[in-house]
């Protein structure tokens, strides 16, 4: 699920790289003032605005959506909290150094000779 939703925001995030290089800015527009010529485009002299606009609009609604779910995934990946952890390597180092204690024949000690 998380390699479909990577697959998904790397490609939503290029379509909304390509889509804002492909629109043209507010300057645009006083070029044709001086002869421009702009209709010959593919959607005409305003047609393209629209679409590409609302394309970007879907695009980024998608992006943001594939976000918080990329994060989602990642912040359940490690729930537990950092006491568990402390505690297991607690418990851990403990087991640790009852087998090193075992192993070499050392029973248990203590702090305070007899």
């Amino acid at each position: 699920m998380e390699n479909l939703i990577t697959i998904i925001h790397v490609v939503v995030s290029l379509g909304v790289i390509g889509l804002v290089l492909v629109q043209h800015g507010k300057g645009a527009d006083a070029g044709a003032a001086f002869g421009g010529n702009s209709s010959g485009s593919v959607f005409g002299a305003q047609g393209s605005g629209n679409f590409v606009t609302r394309l970007t609009a879907v695009c980024v609604t998608i992006f943001f959506c594939t976000s918080i779910g990329l994060a989602f995934i990642a912040s359940n990946k490690n729930a537990s909290s950092a006491a568990d952890q402390i505690q297991e390597n607690n418990l851990q180092s403990v087991e640790t150094k009852e087998q090193i204690n075992e192993s070499e024949g050392i029973g248990e000690t203590q702090d305070i000779p007899n």
